[in-house]
């Protein structure tokens, strides 16, 4: 059974179409990750899936009672407001000294109870809006580009997290990256999106896409080369839209450069 289903769905702002008859289901314990250039539907996919966000047309199936964590790309919090990472914890709703540890552990930020929000690196403040995603004991952890802003240790470290948590609690994982070479090692399934599913599959299966390479590689300088796949041609077409030219050779040719859409 199928944590949540999203069928035909369409989405629409102002007679533009962001989302074009996309069907995708999550199951319980996989980690999905979406992709594709900015524009492309990715965070509306994402807020058609925690509710956020009705659809135009078709429907979005959740199993009874879905818990449901969510970690958002960033989150402001006034600097001149003092507020401890146990405070935040208990914001909107209060929760036991237990639980918040737990949580705290969980998504190890175990020592940072005390800390005040403000004082926080990058990586600690993601881990803490993890810890704040998993007080509910999600079935659907949903991550939205959770390790923008990150250096690559502190990306790599958070994502290690997220695997342990996978394993330890069997979770479902849907997030957002533009990190390609992490979702090749932390993926079950991969999507590509712009505006609709352009392919999708295992990742070494959707990294050989001609959709994806439209979108994502160009001649010998794309995000491909994180994957040590070779092509020396250029791509005249993309999955349906025009940002798939855009993006292309827009990437750094270093392996150990995040590549962005």
């Amino acid at each position: 059974m199928q944590l949540i289903s999203l069928q035909d769905l369409s989405v629409s702002y102002g007679g533009n179409t962001v989302l074009s008859h996309v069907t995708v289901g999550i199951s319980p314990g996989e980690i999905v990750t979406i992709v594709g250039p900015n524009g492309s539907g990715k965070s509306t996919l994402l807020r058609s899936v925690i509710g956020a966000q009705l659809p135009s047309q078709g429907k979005v199936i959740r199993s009874p009672g879905l818990r449901i964590g969510y970690v958002p790309q960033k989150l402001h919090i006034d600097p001149t407001l003092p507020m401890t990472v146990r405070r935040f914890l208990s914001l909107p709703d209060k929760v036991s000294n237990q639980q918040a540890r737990e949580a705290l552990e969980q998504a190890g930020a175990g020592q940072l109870s005390s800390r005040q929000m403000v004082d926080l690196s990058g990586g600690q403040f993601q881990r803490v809006l993890l810890a704040r995603a998993l007080l509910c004991k999600p079935q659907l952890l949903i991550l939205d580009e959770a390790t923008q802003g990150l250096d690559q240790p502190g990306s790599a470290a958070f994502y290690q997290q997220i695997e342990i948590l996978r394993q330890t609690l069997g979770c479902a994982i849907l997030m957002v990256s533009h990190e390609l070479h992490v979702v090749m090692a932390a993926s079950d399934r991969v999507i590509c999106l712009n505006g609709h599913i352009c392919c999708e599959g295992e990742p070494e299966h959707v990294a050989s896409a001609p959709e994806y390479r439209a979108l994502f590689g160009s001649g010998t300088q794309g995000a491909l080369a994180l994957y040590r796949h070779e092509h020396n041609h250029s791509h005249d077409h993309s999955c349906g839209h025009d940002h798939g030219k855009e993006l292309a050779g827009s990437h750094s040719p270093h392996v150990t450069q995040e590549a962005r859409g």
